[in-house]
């Protein structure tokens, strides 16, 4: 499968946020998402995201991030999401964008990426430790909204 990794754009969004929802439903969390076109048309500054592409530029998956300033280690890079779409799972896409966040951080100055991932999710969890990333079982997420 012939796939890039590039930038996203505006004319992505629509794309992404239907991914977002997919996403969200994979999770069991749909009523969780609230983002939007309009909204990240918005915010647009704040929104950084890596999208695997096949030839015809189609979206196949995504990997958004943002930097992070981590008391213990310093500048780091913060991995929001990594989702494939089901259908193109397991053939590499992951990888991909993954590797792409982390050479993004290692070019950027950064010490360290982080993200999360549910402790219910083994095909995940062992990807990411087959990166050597460490999964940490003790911390958990508080979220504020507002």
């Amino acid at each position: 499968m012939d796939i890039s990794i590039r930038e996203a754009t505006e004319n992505d969004y629509w794309a992404i946020v239907e991914m977002f929802k997919e996403f969200a439903h994979f999770e069991h969390l749909d009523e969780r998402l609230v983002n939007t076109v309009e909204r990240m048309t918005e915010e647009k500054e704040y929104f950084h995201c890596f999208v695997a592409v096949n030839p015809q530029d189609e979206i196949l998956g995504y990997a958004t991030h943002f930097f992070a300033y981590f008391t213990w280690t310093g500048k780091s890079l913060y991995m929001d999401d990594l989702y494939v779409r089901e259908k193109y799972r397991g053939a590499g896409i992951g990888k991909l964008l993954i590797n792409k966040v982390i050479d993004f951080a290692k070019s950027t100055g950064c010490h360290k990426v982080r993200w999360q991932v549910s402790d219910w999710n083994a095909p995940a969890i062992g990807f990411y430790k087959s990166l050597g990333a460490v999964v940490d079982a003790q911390e958990r997420n508080c979220d504020l909204d507002l």
